[in-house]
């Protein structure tokens, strides 16, 4: 398991990825083996069930859900190598550290390797199968058992990390069962669901809750694009990428994390609304990715000081921080202090919810947006930009917040300093009495994560800077290019 985050309380809450986890180290090269190559699918989407019927009484209703579904569930075991920096590398000339280890030879990294179980739910006849990131993303072998009793080999066809959603695909010599899809923004707090999956290996479990509540983010990484359907139903580790089903039957969540204090489940569970789940998985059974909208805003949820400053009585919508220059948004004329209320005809509750519409807006298509201005409600056009292209800007953000310029890591200074090509950017530029310049980085040093949010590469990185306000402070998590040490360097962005 993967504790995410914690949160101060009169007790320690913690989020729990609901995926079982044994690690293994070794000293000795693991045997290689690369990763399954992406299937090569038809485009068109999986099929999803026409509306089902009436529901069965509440007596025999989850008694018919499990007997429908339990056949379409899947049993997911994955092992994950990785090769893990060894933290005494950089100290090995050292001598103060040779006078008590001698002369001996210390490897850069140790070998891991990581088994897990979790769930998953097959999509169509033509055996793709719908799980968490968490459980099949970085994963080098994976196993399938379906309820039959039948094992597979798995391959994986695509990653979201963002989402923590995954595809895989097994190939049997008939039509397999599958699940049929709901509409989750039907669903309301109090209404009954169902959960099925192998929680701690034991399979076809199946519990019963209600709906909590809706809209839940902060669970995961502040980053990722986040609108949880918060359950009672009894999650455990094991149960990650396992559906969530109303009484008709239809897959209305995937399960992803529990709160929990004591890695069990404590009553709270959250599942990925089968919306934003499908339309990830149409994406990365079409291409192996997924395209995102962009509009280039800055925005933040409307506390009562702020609405109440900006003389609005409803507290709902986004304020607009700041608005990269170039930008979709800057094109189509949005200004700092806007309140960003409407999207494409959808209203916007808080700077999540806008965020989250943009992302799943056609990358080109041209959206109403209406917003408050100095107290008035006016409406306007903004055509979508795409995520993947804002790297340029992006990249001008970290130049007007942090007074640098970044390149991703490359393999050779990668393996100096025992890291994975991929991970962190490193400073090939930096400004003079710039906020790095003053914090003591020098052009070399390597940064890794932003506010301990691991950093992938430029664009990630030009993105958490710029969501990032003027005279912020930040945390980062920087390496030494001189003698390789890690540690967090505290920077005011200016």
């Amino acid at each position: 398991m993967r504790n995410t985050c914690s949160r101060g309380s009169s007790r320690r809450r913690t989020w729990v990825l609901a995926l079982s986890l044994v690690s293994i180290f070794s000293l000795s090269a693991c045997s290689s083996q690369d990763k399954a190559p992406v299937a090569t699918v038809a485009t068109s989407p999986p099929p999803v069930a026409a509306p089902a019927g009436k529901t069965a009484d509440l007596v025999t209703a989850i008694e018919q859900v499990a007997e429908r579904t339990i056949p379409s569930v899947a049993h997911i075991e994955v092992t994950e190598r990785q090769d893990v920096p060894n933290p005494f590398f950089p100290f090995s000339n050292n001598p103060f550290f040779r006078q008590f280890f001698g002369n001996r030879k210390i490897p850069r990294k140790f070998h891991r390797e990581l088994r897990g179980l979790g769930t998953g739910m097959i999509m169509d006849e033509r055996g793709f199968i719908l799980t968490n990131n968490h459980v099949a993303g970085g994963a080098t072998k994976i196993e399938v058992q379906l309820a039959d009793g039948g094992r597979y080999k798995a391959e994986l066809v695509g990653a979201d990390p963002k989402t923590d959603l995954a595809v895989i695909r097994i190939h049997a010599d008939h039509k397999l069962p599958h699940v049929v899809f709901g509409d989750s923004d039907r669903m309301r707090v109090g209404q009954w669901v169902v959960a099925i999956g192998h929680p701690r290996g034991l399979d076809q479990t199946v519990t019963q809750g209600i709906i909590s509540a809706k809209h839940r983010t902060g669970i995961l990484e502040p980053t990722d694009y986040q609108d949880f359907l918060q359950t009672d139903a009894a999650i455990n580790p094991g149960n990650s990428g396992g559906p969530l089903l109303n009484l008709d039957g239809e897959v209305i969540g995937v399960n992803a994390a529990i709160e929990s204090s004591s890695g069990g489940f404590e009553g709270i569970g959250f599942a990925i609304p089968s919306n934003m789940a499908l339309n990830v998985a149409k994406q990365l059974i079409a291409t192996g990715k997924v395209e995102r909208g962009w509009l280039g805003l800055t925005v933040e949820d409307l506390t009562p000081a702020l609405a109440g400053s900006l003389n609005i009585k409803d507290r709902k919508g986004a304020h607009v921080v700041d608005v990269v220059k170039g930008g979709p948004a800057s094109k189509a004329g949005l200004k700092r202090g806007d309140v960003v209320v409407g999207f494409g005809g959808k209203a916007v509750e808080d700077a999540t919810t806008l965020r989250n519409l943009a992302a799943a807006a056609t990358i080109g298509s041209e959206v109403p947006l209406t917003i408050l201005r100095d107290g008035k409600e006016t409406t306007m056009k903004v055509t979508v930009g795409d995520l993947a292209d804002s790297a340029r800007l992006l990249s001008a953000s970290v130049e007007e917040r942090l007074g640098a310029t970044v390149r991703p890591l490359q393999g050779k200074t990668a393996a100096q300093f025992g890291l994975e090509p991929g991970h962190g950017v490193e400073l090939v530029k930096i400004d003079k009495d710039g906020p790095l310049d003053k914090a003591g980085f020098e052009v070399g040093d390597l940064i890794l994560a932003v506010n301990g949010q691991p950093v992938t590469g430029p664009a990630d990185f030009g993105a958490l800077i710029g969501s990032l306000r003027p005279g912020q402070k930040v945390a980062l998590l920087a390496v030494d290019h001189r003698g390789g040490g890690q540690g967090n360097v505290l920077v005011t962005t200016r």
